[in-house]
């Protein structure tokens, strides 16, 4: 039997799943629960075709299409090319940029879908591929739960030839490693600026209603600032936590990621260094360029942010800091010829 590398990225608990490799096999051999717990090529059970131990080809392709194995950049910054803030007339988050966005490409005939998540008032989450941009706006908001974005993509790569993807910067590293690799449909990668992640039970059973005091329903929207989480809810009220609190309850994976701005996306996206109710934007690629300029017109932009890129690139720093040392010690168990920071 073949154990594809990636194999160990599920051993030692580092895979963030991003699902890249679930929508790519060619075996069809991968599949994934919520949480990614197993992915064992002798386990029959998990065979999308369930016929027999040798469906696993060993092809590798999944090792080149893991976020994990190809490492991350020291210097997150190096490929952006343009930096500011914006604001639409959609309510989201804060500017409701990437909403706005997803949404002028569809009205303009640009995209054929996009992979995003949308959720309810009891902030359970669901992975959709939106064929429309105003069904779209069912994804607008940050969740901070995690769901396989990636894996979505096997049945619209089938169907359409020009899907965009948003999601968190892991997903935005696969994402990018499917394009280069296996399938150039991805037109456009709009990734999400992003410290960490939970798990939907332990964000709905844990610290919403235990560590917050919260009833998951009364709450519309959840923010990090400050050095806080703050939930803020349908009577107007403000209430908040320190993060060191809810940081250790966030998956184990992302105790290993260093990439907190979405380096491998076209557009990366978030509400840190710009004030309330804007986004900031960082255009990294001529393609992130090319798309942004066909919408620009319908947002308002800000030049020069404030507190700008010195506050995203310290937190940038920060998770760095805090997860370059655990990721780098899983690579020592790793029996790959390459991984680590590049």
């Amino acid at each position: 039997m073949v154990h594809p590398k990636i194999a160990e990225v599920i051993e030692f608990d580092v895979c963030t799943a991003c699902g890249a490799c679930v929508s790519s096999c060619p075996a069809g051999a991968i599949t994934m629960g919520k949480k990614a717990e197993i992915r064992d090529p002798d386990n029959l059970e998990l065979f999308e075709y369930g016929a027999a131990p040798n469906v696993c080809e060993g092809c590798l392709t999944c090792g080149r299409l893991c976020p994990v194995i190809d490492g991350y950049v020291e210097d997150e910054f190096a490929n952006v090319r343009s930096f500011f803030g914006a604001k639409s007339d959609v309510e989201g988050q804060d500017g409701g940029v990437t909403a706005a966005i997803v949404r002028s490409l569809f009205n303009k005939g640009e995209i054929d879908c996009v992979a995003s998540i949308s959720r309810n008032e009891k902030w359970e989450t669901e992975v959709e591929v939106f064929t429309k941009g105003d069904d779209f706006l069912r994804a607008k908001g940050t969740k901070y739960t995690y769901d396989s974005v990636l894996s979505m993509l096997s049945g619209p790569f089938k169907e359409y030839d020009r899907i965009a993807v948003v999601g968190v910067p892991c997903q935005a590293h696969g994402a990018r490693l499917i394009s280069e690799n296996v399938n150039d449909k991805i037109v456009l990668n709009l990734g999400l600026l992003c410290m960490e992640s939970f798990y939907h039970d332990t964000f709905t059973e844990k610290i919403i209603p235990e560590i917050m005091g919260l009833k998951a329903e009364d709450v519309v929207k959840f923010d990090f600032g400050k050095g806080k989480f703050w939930a803020y809810t349908k009577d107007g009220e403000e209430h908040n936590v320190k993060i060191a609190e809810v940081a250790p309850h966030a998956r184990n994976p992302c105790h290993h990621c260093c990439d907190y701005t979405a380096v491998s996306a076209d557009i990366s996206l978030g509400s840190v260094g710009t004030p309330d109710g804007w986004n900031s934007v960082l255009i990294r690629t001529e393609v992130g360029e090319k798309y942004f300029n066909m919408v620009k017109d319908e947002l308002e932009i800000m030049e020069d942010p404030k507190p700008g890129m010195d506050l995203i690139a310290k937190l940038a720093g920060m998770k760095h800091g805090n997860n370059s040392e655990h990721y780098l010690e899983v690579c020592e168990k790793f029996s790959f010829d390459e991984c680590g920071i590049r």
